[in-house]
């Protein structure tokens, strides 16, 4: 009869390698992204700017 422990522990054994299997196939499957949906980058570091929030410059005080 298996402990409760030893059910939880090749549980937790199935599901990482599960989750390490969806890893290796999404990575194995990966395919490059057209040039044209990655844009010209400036709208992209623009977004990026506007994204991160400003910072105050401690060094003055």
């Amino acid at each position: 009869m298996m402990t409760f422990e030893t059910m939880m522990l090749r549980s937790l054994f199935g599901a990482c390698v599960l989750v390490c299997g969806l890893l290796l196939a999404a990575i194995i499957s990966a395919r490059p992204v057209p040039a044209h949906w990655a844009g010209d980058g400036v709208v992209n570091a623009a977004a990026i700017a506007a994204a991160v929030p400003a910072t105050r410059d401690r060094s003055a005080a």
